[in-house]
């Protein structure tokens, strides 16, 4: 009797209390929106080793593209609750892309918040080949040539869309938008001269920026980039209020257990303190919310809010996906 109930005492012990205190037991596949090379995929990099360091496991990232990021998020919103199948994406997948497109998922109900991660703003950027040499000759430019420039876009949407229009209502101007699977194959074709415009995130844009293989002409924000100080803000260069902010977050499928959740967010943030990702994300022109801004609860507000805010706007302007 007595070999018997030590048999189950041990037996016992191997049963986790609570979900997340064997969790993970295997690798976590974190799902980008769009193409490899892109601002999403980079930044999910970054991140990808150390929070593996913290979980015990390796996070692997997967790119699952298609109709402006909404395949790949809404793999992850039909996904089991577990934690092991995650989505990161940004303003335009998780809130914008809600109000172009009708996606067969509920972007609060069923998606988890796990972390608030970067924020950036985008730079006004053209091919090299574009003869304008500041942000007022850009305009005068294109509205000597109406209808002539396109611009590349990740697709109806997405953040290079929405700023790009935000941009053309503002200044009158008339220019083509090609929509890519994302902005790294955009790029691409900026940099070849094939496209004349993008309204690109920073941590896009700035290497080639840096290599003389595009020009930037502001970035739509209050402040200069500290990873770009020569780069004028819309205000400096002649659009004074052309602000847009394209915030990153990470968020598992709906009703995933909050001990799961927990453990998650606690990787993301011990990612986050980590002195080589903050500076590989700074370089590329991203800001660190506050730990207080990096909690499952934060990000759930600010999600709510910003589609409260973004979605009568997009919807008055007509954007529909394509």
């Amino acid at each position: 009797m007595k070999t018997l109930l030590v048999a189950v005492a041990v037996l016992a012990g191997s049963i986790p209390v609570a979900s997340g205190q064997t969790f993970p037991s295997h690798p976590v596949t974190l799902i980008v929106p769009f193409a490899a090379g892109g601002p999403v995929d980079t930044i999910a990099r970054i991140l990808s080793v150390p929070m593996g360091k913290t979980l015990g496991q390796p996070v692997l990232v997967e790119s699952v593209t298609g109709a402006a990021g909404t395949l790949g998020v809404g793999r992850v919103a039909r996904a089991a609750p577990d934690g092991y199948t995650l989505s990161i994406g940004h303003w335009s997948t998780h809130v914008i892309n809600g109000a172009v497109y009708p996606i067969q998922y509920d972007l609060l109900k069923d998606l988890e918040p796990i972390a608030m991660i970067a924020a950036n703003p985008l730079l006004i950027v053209a091919s090299a080949s574009v003869p304008a040499r500041d942000l007022k000759e850009l305009l005068a430019w294109l509205k000597s040539n109406p209808g002539k420039a396109s611009a590349g876009t990740a697709g109806a949407g997405s953040a290079s869309h929405v700023g790009g229009v935000y941009f053309r209502d503002a200044t009158g101007t008339k220019f083509e938008f090609i929509p890519y699977r994302g902005t790294a194959p955009a790029m691409q074709d900026l940099v070849a001269g094939r496209i004349e415009l993008m309204f690109d995130q920073a941590s896009n844009s700035i290497p080639q920026v840096r290599g003389g293989r595009i020009k930037a002409y502001a970035v739509t924000a209050k402040t200069r980039l500290a990873a770009a100080p020569d780069i004028p803000t819309v205000d400096e260069a002649g659009l004074p209020g052309l602000y847009v902010s394209v915030w990153y977050g990470i968020w598992a499928p709906g009703k995933t257990p909050r001990d799961i959740v927990a453990r998650l967010n606690s990787a993301i943030v011990a990612a986050l303190a980590d002195s080589t990702v903050r500076r590989r994300l700074a370089e590329l022109g991203q800001e660190i919310p506050p730990r207080e801004q990096q909690t499952p609860e934060y990000l759930a507000a600010y999600h709510k809010a910003e589609i409260e805010k973004w979605w009568p706007l997009v919807k008055a302007a007509g954007i529909k996906g394509e």
